[in-house]
C-alpha cells in the first residue's frame, strides 16, 4: 500500500513538472497480463494527479464520437464518449472535465481499438475543479495516439446550463418537454466528459437517440437515420469542423421550421414551438441576408452546409452562437407584426446579426483563454452595427452605438471596473468577464480602432486575421499584429498571411503625421482599465490638453484622487473640428499633457468628433459656455452625435464633480428645438433619472416640481405624438418613450388616450391590440387598476407573443400597489406563470418602480441562495439584479445595508466583481445627492418663476 502511494505522489510530480518520465516511473507499465489474472485497481489507493485549474497540456484531444440517449419522460440521459487523444508526454494519467456525471465505464485503448488493460480503470473525481482523472496501468507512450472510451449517465439540469430540459404550453394548455444545452463558458463538461477549454479544438462526430415524435439537432447536418430497438430512431450527424467544446449543441424537440438558402448555397432554418411557427419569417430573412453580408464582407466563406437558428423557451442569456446550431430567447428570434414593435424588430436583427458574426469571430477563430473573450464578444458587439447599417440601412442602428459607448463609459469610470484583457480561472471569475466591459467596451475601442485606421485597413487586417487563425486560437497581440500589417494584393491571393514582425512593431500607417506603434497604442485601452478625460483649455491660437483618469466616485478634492490616478496614460487618437473648416483634423495624444494649433479665428472647438473616441472631453474656464451658447445660436452647426456627445460629457462631470449642474442643465435647454431623436432622448434621459433618483426619497416638492418641468418643457413633443405606428424608426422610438414618460408622470391628455386605448383592448377581448410603439405604455396605465391588473395578468399566462408578454410583465410591474407587486416576485420564484428565465428582469422592473425598490432588495436578499442556484455565481443575471436592484439608492443607510449584506455573503460576494461595482454606484449616487439635490431645487425654483 505505502508502495503503491509513493509510486502516485512520484507521477504526481512528473505530470505537474510535464519532464519525461525516469526509469521509476515505467514500473506500472508492465505488460498486460492474462484475462483475469489481474485484480482490478483500488482507487482508494490513489491520489487525484492534477493540482491545477486548467488542464494539463501533454494530452491533446483530436476527435470525439460522442453518442447521446436523452429520455424526455424520465428527464435524464445516457451517453459515450470516444475521444482520440494524442499524448505528447509519457503519463498513466488522462485528465478531464466532468461535472455532474455519473461515469460508469472508462476505458483506453489503442490505435487498433484494442484494450490497454483488461481491468476496469479507476476514475478519480475532483469536484472542486470539475476534473476527473482515469488512471491507466500501462504508460501511454509521448508520440503515440489512443482511444479514451466513457460511459455516463446524468439527469437533464435543472437551470440554463449543460443539456438542460426546457418547457412550453401549447394554447391547449398542454405542457411538452424538450431537451436543449448551452455550454458556454464552462459547461460542455456537464453533457459529457471533455477537455473543456477553448484552445482544446477537435472534431466532434454526433448520434442522438430519439423517438419518433420528435427531432434532433446538432452542428452538423443529419447524414443518416436508422431505427434501433423499440422503435427508436437513431440520428447521425456529418463530421463537425475543427472548434471548441462550448460551441458543441444539440436539441432534441418537437419543433417546426422554415427554411431558405443563401447565395453561396447554405441552408438557414428557423425552429420554434409549432404554434409560434408564423413568428419566424422575419428571422429567416435576416438571417439568409446577414450570412450573405458575412461572407462578403470576411472574403472568407461559412465553413458548414447548414445554418439552424433555433429559439428554445427556457433560455437564460439572449442567444449563443454554438457553430450551426445557434439558440436564442423567443424574444431574439421570433417577430410576431401583430405585437412586436420597430425597437422589438432592431433587437431580433441586432441579435441575429451577433450571434452570425460569432461564426467566424469566436468559432473560426477562437481567443486562447477566456481572459480574451472580448475578442469574441467585444466584435461580434461592434459587427452588429456594421451588419444591421448595411442590410437594414432604414432600421437606423447606428443611432444606438453611442449608448453602447455611454453605457461602457458608465462602468469604466467606477474604479471597480477591469481592463478589457482581465485574468480569469475559475468557472465564476469566467462567467463574470461576459460583462459590458468585454462586449461595449470592446466594441467601442474597436469603433476607435476603425476610425483610426480607416474602413478599409480595418476590413483588411481583420480578413488577415481570420484567414490566418482560422480554426485555431489567438491572443490581443494576434490581432494588433495582423491590423499593423500591409499586404500586397498578390500576396493575399496567394493565401500567405505577409506578416513582418518588424513590420508589426513599427508599421506604416501614419496617423496626424506620425508613425504609429499600435501594439503599444492599443495596449493602454486593454490592458489597463478605465477611460481617460481630456481637459482642454483655449489660450489664444493653442489648445491646451491633459489627460487624467475619468472617475464618478473620487471627486478631485479627495486625498485618494492622486493614488488612483498614479500610472494611469493612454495614447488617444484625437479628433477635432472648429468652425472655421468642415475637415475632422487629427492628432495622436502620447503623453499627460499636450498642445494644438488651432489659429486664432476659431470660435469654438468641438472634440471627439462624432465620438468615434472612447475618451470624455472637458472644456475648462469658458469652454461650456461657449457650446452652450452654440447649440443655443446654431445647434445644426455640430451633428446629433457630437451634440448628444456634449450633453453625456456634461452629465457625468457633473457626477464627477468637474462642473456644476446648473452648467449642464443649462446646455440641454436648446432641446426645445432639438429635431433628431438621440440628443433629445438623451436630455430627456437624464432628467428622468434624476426624477426616479428622488421618487424614492420623501421629497415630495422637488418631484413635482421637476415633472411639472420636464412636462412644461417637452409638452411641445409630447403633443405632437400619434398614437399609432407611423413614421421612421426614429420617429417611432421618440414616440415609445415620450408618451411613457408623460403617462408615469400623469399628464392628464396622455392618461385620457391610453385608457381609451386599453379600454378598446379589453373589450376586444385582446384581439384588438394597441400600437405596438405604445403598448407598452397603454397596458402599463391599464394596469393601474384591479380589474386591468388582472385582465393582463390572464393574458400574459396565456400569450404565445414573446414580445407581447414582455410588454405586459413591464406593465404589470408599475402597478402602485405594493401586494401586487409582491404577488409578481412570489410567481417569479416559483417559475410557472412567470419563468425563471425572465425572473431577473422582473427582479429590476420592480426595483425601478418606487413601490417596488425596497420589495425587490428585500426579495434579492431573503432568497439570495435560491437565485444563485437558479443562475449560477457569476452570471449575468446575478450580476444585473446586484447591481441593478440597488442602482437608484441615494442614502448612506441604504449603502451601509448593502454592505451589511455583502458580508453575510462574504464568501460568495468575495468573489464577485459585481458587488464592489454596485456599491460604487450607490456611493456616486449619495455623493450626487450630497453636491446637487439643492442645486438642482433652487434651479428648478428659477425657471418656474
Amino acid at each position: 500500500m505505502v508502495s503503491v502511494r509513493l509510486l502516485v505522489l512520484f507521477l504526481l510530480s512528473v505530470s505537474l513538472l510535464g519532464s519525461q518520465p525516469t526509469q521509476s516511473s515505467q514500473q506500472v507499465s508492465s505488460p498486460a497480463h492474462p484475462a483475469g489474472e489481474q485484480s482490478p485497481l483500488d482507487p482508494s489507493s490513489l491520489s487525484f494527479p492534477w493540482s491545477r485549474l486548467r488542464l494539463p497540456r501533454y494530452i491533446i484531444p483530436l476527435h470525439y464520437h460522442l453518442f447521446l440517449h436523452p429520455n424526455l419522460t424520465s428527464l435524464s440521459f445516457t451517453g459515450s464518449v470516444q475521444i482520440q487523444i494524442d499524448v505528447q508526454n509519457n503519463t498513466n494519467w488522462v485528465v478531464l472535465h466532468s461535472k455532474g456525471l455519473h461515469i460508469s465505464k472508462a476505458t483506453i485503448l489503442d490505435q487498433n481499438l484494442a484494450h490497454l488493460s483488461d481491468q476496469v480503470l479507476p476514475v478519480l473525481h475532483n469536484p472542486s475543479h470539475e476534473q476527473i482523472g482515469i488512471f491507466s496501468p500501462r504508460v501511454l507512450s509521448s508520440g503515440q495516439k489512443y482511444f479514451l472510451y466513457i460511459e455516463f449517465e446524468a439527469e437533464l439540469a435543472e437551470g440554463f446550463y449543460g443539456f438542460y430540459k426546457s418547457t412550453y404550453r401549447t394554447s391547449q394548455g398542454e405542457t411538452r418537454t424538450l431537451a436543449s444545452t448551452h455550454f458556454e463558458p464552462t459547461s460542455a463538461r456537464m453533457a459529457f466528459p471533455c477537455f473543456d477549454e477553448p484552445n482544446f479544438k477537435a472534431n466532434f462526430s454526433v448520434r442522438i437517440r430519439r423517438s419518433q415524435e420528435y427531432i434532433s439537432l446538432s452542428n452538423m447536418p443529419v447524414v443518416k437515420t436508422v431505427e434501433v430497438n423499440g422503435g427508436l430512431l437513431e440520428d447521425q450527424f456529418a463530421e463537425s469542423v475543427k472548434m471548441s467544446t462550448y460551441l458543441v449543441a444539440f436539441v432534441i424537440c418537437d419543433f417546426k421550421s422554415v427554411t431558405g438558402t443563401t447565395s453561396s448555397g447554405v441552408q438557414v432554418s428557423i425552429y420554434a414551438a409549432p404554434e409560434k411557427w408564423q413568428q419566424t419569417h422575419y428571422a429567416l430573412e435576416v438571417a439568409v441576408k446577414m450570412l450573405d453580408f458575412y461572407e462578403d464582407y470576411f472574403n472568407i466563406r461559412y465553413p458548414l452546409p447548414k445554418q439552424d437558428l433555433i429559439a428554445i423557451p427556457d433560455f437564460q442569456s439572449g442567444a449563443m452562437e454554438n457553430w450551426g446550431l445557434t439558440t436564442y430567447r423567443e424574444t431574439s428570434l421570433l417577430f410576431d407584426p401583430l405585437t412586436s414593435s420597430v425597437s422589438d424588430k432592431l433587437w431580433v436583427t441586432m441579435v441575429i446579426g451577433h450571434e452570425l458574426a460569432h461564426q467566424w469571430f469566436g468559432n473560426l477563430v477562437t481567443m486562447e483563454w477566456w481572459n480574451d473573450i472580448w475578442l469574441n464578444e467585444g466584435f461580434a458587439r461592434y459587427m452588429e452595427y456594421i451588419s444591421v447599417e448595411a442590410t437594414y440601412p432604414d432600421l437606423k442602428v447606428e443611432e444606438y452605438l453611442l449608448h453602447t459607448c455611454f453605457a461602457a463609459v458608465g462602468l469604466d469610470s467606477l474604479n471597480s471596473s477591469r481592463p478589457i484583457s482581465s485574468p480569469a480561472e475559475n468557472p465564476t471569475q469566467i462567467k463574470e468577464m461576459f460583462d459590458t466591459v468585454s462586449y461595449d467596451k470592446g466594441a467601442c475601442v474597436l469603433h476607435m480602432l476603425r476610425h483610426f485606421l480607416t474602413d478599409e485597413v480595418f476590413q483588411s487586417g481583420i480578413v488577415r486575421y481570420l484567414r490566418k487563425y482560422s480554426y485555431k486560437n489567438a491572443h490581443n497581440q494576434d490581432l494588433w499584429d495582423s491590423l499593423a500589417n500591409t499586404c500586397s494584393e498578390e500576396d493575399f491571393i496567394s493565401g500567405k498571411h505577409c506578416y513582418d514582425s518588424g513590420q508589426a512593431a513599427k508599421n506604416a500607417y501614419l496617423f496626424a503625421g506620425e508613425h504609429l506603434d499600435l501594439t503599444a497604442m492599443m495596449n493602454t485601452w486593454t490592458l489597463q482599465k478605465g477611460i481617460p478625460l481630456v481637459t482642454v483649455t483655449r489660450k489664444g491660437p493653442r489648445l491646451l490638453l491633459r489627460q487624467d483618469r475619468f472617475l464618478r466616485t473620487v471627486m478631485p478634492s479627495d486625498p485618494l484622487w492622486s493614488s488612483l490616478q498614479k500610472g494611469f496614460l493612454w495614447q488617444i487618437p484625437l479628433t477635432y473640428k472648429t468652425d472655421v473648416s468642415g475637415t475632422i483634423h487629427r492628432h495622436l495624444m502620447t503623453s499627460p499633457t499636450d498642445s494644438i494649433h488651432i489659429g486664432e479665428e476659431a470660435s469654438w472647438v468641438k472634440v471627439n468628433t462624432d465620438m468615434t473616441g472612447f475618451y470624455v472631453v472637458h472644456y475648462e474656464e469658458s469652454g461650456w459656455d461657449v457650446m452652450t451658447k452654440l447649440l443655443r445660436e446654431n445647434y445644426t452647426a455640430l451633428s446629433y452625435k457630437d451634440r448628444t456627445q456634449l450633453i453625456h460629457n456634461a452629465f457625468q462631470l457633473v457626477t464627477a464633480g468637474h462642473l456644476p449642474l446648473n452648467k449642464a442643465l443649462d446646455l440641454i435647454g436648446y432641446l426645445k428645438r432639438e429635431t433628431h431623436t438621440v440628443p433629445l432622448l438623451k436630455g430627456l434621459g437624464y432628467l428622468e433619472a434624476f426624477y426616479h433618483i428622488i421618487e424614492k426619497r420623501d421629497e415630495l416638492d422637488l418631484t413635482q416640481n421637476l415633472g411639472m418641468y420636464i412636462l412644461q418643457f417637452f409638452r411641445a413633443v409630447i403633443d405632437q405624438q400619434t398614437w399609432s405606428d407611423s413614421g421612421s424608426v426614429s420617429e417611432r422610438r421618440l414616440r415609445s418613450e415620450v408618451l411613457s414618460l408623460a403617462c408615469h408622470l400623469d399628464y392628464p391628455p396622455c392618461l385620457e388616450r391610453a385608457r381609451q386605448r386599453f379600454k378598446d383592448w379589453l373589450q376586444s377581448n385582446g384581439t384588438l391590440n394597441p400600437p405596438t410603439d405604445v403598448a407598452e405604455t397603454v397596458f402599463s396605465v391599464g394596469a393601474q387598476d384591479d380589474h386591468g391588473w388582472a385582465s393582463l395578468l390572464n393574458t400574459y399566462k396565456t400569450s404565445l407573443s414573446a414580445a407581447q408578454k414582455h410588454k405586459i410583465l413591464f406593465a404589470l410591474t408599475s402597478s402602485r400597489d405594493s401586494n401586487k407587486l409582491q404577488r409578481l416576485l412570489d410567481l417569479g420564484l416559483e417559475g410557472k406563470v412567470i419563468r425563471s428565465q425572465d425572473l431577473s428582469s422582473l427582479i429590476l422592473m420592480v426595483a425601478r418602480n418606487s413601490r417596488g425598490c425596497n420589495l425587490a432588495w428585500n426579495f434579492v436578499k431573503k432568497n439570495w441562495d435560491t437565485l444563485v442556484q437558479k443562475f449560477q455565481l457569476g452570471s449575468f443575471c446575478i450580476r444585473n439584479i446586484i447591481i441593478g436592484t440597488t442602482g437608484q439608492f441615494s442614502s448612506q443607510e441604504e449603502l451601509n445595508e448593502m454592505q451589511l449584506f455583502f458580508e453575510s455573503i462574504k464568501e460568495q460576494a468575495s468573489q464577485l466583481r459585481a458587488t464592489q461595482v454596485a456599491l460604487d454606484n450607490v456611493q456616486k449616487n449619495v455623493r450626487w445627492v450630497q453636491r446637487n439635490l439643492e442645486t438642482l431645487r433652487s434651479w428648478l425654483n428659477e425657471q418656474m418663476q
